[in-house]
């Protein structure tokens, strides 16, 4: 089993880039979506840096579809499909939280240079994993982001635990 060492990855200092709210308010979209469904609201966009597309977003679908794995960024790069290694070379991936390990391995696995994320305050992910890497990793320390997690956590303890696995 991969472990983490729980290094938190500090808050961002200065002006987020326009790509970087592009692909923050993607996420965040998302994730106030899948709130409106019931569902644990995370959610991700994937940016190509070269052009500033958005290539696709997603949201944590684990409660609406009773997936196991539809987790914001692997639902993310779900709805993009299969794109050349070349083109995730070139991207940054936006998440509202701190990624999990099965995340952080998909970041890793497709060599995606960047990952953003809104927070890590209620969870704390692969950041160390990625970071080991040599991925960049940025926290915008969104407030947007943790008031999401915590109206979900306060309406829905049970299956935010089961989302990360805890009793």
């Amino acid at each position: 089993m991969i472990t983490t060492n729980e290094v938190k990855t500090k808050p961002f200092q200065g002006e987020w880039s326009e790509q970087d709210k592009l692909g923050m308010q993607k996420a965040i979209e998302q994730a106030e979506l899948g709130l409106s469904e019931g569902g644990v609201p995370i959610g991700a966009c994937l940016i190509r840096n070269s052009t500033g597309e958005v290539l696709g977003v997603g949201r944590n679908k684990r409660v609406q579809k009773g997936s196991p794995t539809l987790h914001g960024e692997t639902d993310c790069l779900e709805n993009i499909g299969r794109l050349p290694a070349n083109v995730y070379r070139d991207c940054t991936i936006y998440t509202t939280l701190s990624p999990c390990t099965m995340c952080t391995g998909c970041v890793i696995l497709y060599n995606i240079p960047r990952l953003v994320m809104g927070e890590n305050d209620t969870f704390i992910g692969g950041e160390d994993w990625l970071a080991n890497k040599g991925i960049e990793v940025v926290n915008l320390n969104s407030d947007k982001c943790k008031s999401l997690m915590a109206e979900f956590i306060k309406r829905y303890p049970d299956v935010w635990n089961e989302d990360i696995g805890e009793e």
